[in-house]
């Protein structure tokens, strides 16, 4: 696999599995033989090489691609570099549908949605997490169908904000998000003819939820688990201690399909799982390893750590490894100096 650096004019900082492009018009493509991707997909996973990620994936615009008898994705048209082939929203039932993360804020995309649904009445609209590739078309669809809005909580950060910092992914919040009614762990939402047994999964967001399909022991994973790359966990937004423990949830689970917010189907899904498991153990422990030659910024970390991957895409990978940072200060295995923050000097604790 090479790597090639592309710039595409109009580029926008939208946020599906990852971070906002920190480059105004910087898009980086991925160039894999006999693979077609769309021409804005993020390098910042390039240093993924102990993942088997699936990039092979036909979004088929404006068809409701049938997966399992009663249950249909529809790709929206919102590609980018975090978004990958723009995000998936699932149609359950036949007769009688619920809508599974109507995306955003696209009247294009509603619109298609509501003509897969020609015959069949939109009896729920349902919302994994609060990002505005995700869950903004959740009114637009309302306004057009009644149906109720069900699903996680309002948006909110993963912890406070501490004196001075500000929240990168701010803008990629969707705060006008209200649901008529809020899902917690256990629940489960009787609709279209089918049971979704709700998972509370935080880590990519601090209000993310999984959905179980019971009738056909399938998970619908949205950004927490994705076959065609990681999940960024960035604080305060989102934390690395919720992540892996959302993660061991799933692991402890038997749904071996799973249909994720962005890209392909995933099977041996917990295989899968637990590869992206050890992918961050691995991160962590070369985190740690740096930390043990002498005290560094996370500037300095990245630079060790993402040597191969664009400079352009370090202020993202930097957020990621402060993710685990934040996670290893908790855990009393390192401290940061003066405070925990982008900025501060972290050491490994000895004792």
């Amino acid at each position: 696999m090479t790597y090639i650096r592309v710039r595409t004019a109009g580029d926008r900082a939208d946020h599906g599995g990852g971070l906002p492009d920190t480059t105004d018009g910087l898009a980086i493509a991925f160039h894999i033989k006999q693979s077609h991707l769309p021409p804005v997909t993020s390098l910042y996973f390039a240093a993924q090489t102990d993942m088997r990620h699936d990039r092979d994936f036909d979004p088929n615009y404006g068809i409701a691609v049938e997966i399992l008898p009663g249950v249909r994705r529809l790709t929206a048209k919102n590609s980018g570099p975090f978004t990958f082939f723009g995000t998936n929203t699932y149609l359950l039932g036949t007769s009688r549908l619920a809508v599974v993360d109507p995306g955003p804020a696209d009247e294009a995309h509603v619109e298609t949605i509501l003509k897969a649904a020609s015959g069949a009445s939109v009896e729920a609209i349902v919302v994994s997490h609060t990002h505005v590739d995700h869950s903004p078309a959740a009114r637009l669809l309302k306004e057009k169908t009644g149906a109720p809005i069900i699903g996680c909580g309002i948006h909110k950060a993963a912890r406070e904000l501490m004196e001075n910092e500000i929240n990168p992914l701010d803008a990629s919040g969707d705060r006008e998000y209200a649901p008529d009614r809020q899902l917690h762990e256990g629940d489960v939402l009787s609709a279209a003819g089918m049971s979704l047994q709700t998972i509370e999964t935080p880590g990519h967001t601090a209000n993310h939820l999984c959905f179980a399909l019971a009738e056909e022991n399938l998970l619908l994973s949205a950004d927490h688990v994705m076959g065609w790359s990681t999940s960024i966990v960035a604080p305060p937004d989102g934390s690395m201690r919720d992540y892996m423990d959302s993660i061991d949830k799933l692991l402890n689970r038997e749904e071996q399909i799973y249909l994720p917010g962005h890209g392909g189907v995933i099977h041996d899904a917990l295989s899968y799982v637990g590869d992206l498991k050890q992918h961050r153990l691995n991160r962590e422990a070369s985190v740690l390893r740096e930390l043990a030659e002498t005290p560094l910024t996370i500037p300095q970390i990245v630079v060790r750590l993402y040597a191969d991957v664009d400079p352009a895409l370090h202020r993202a990978a930097g957020l990621s490894v402060f993710a685990h940072l934040e996670d290893l200060a908790g855990r009393g295995l390192v401290s940061a100096s003066p405070a925990l923050s982008l900025t501060a000097t972290f050491t490994l604790r000895t004792s």
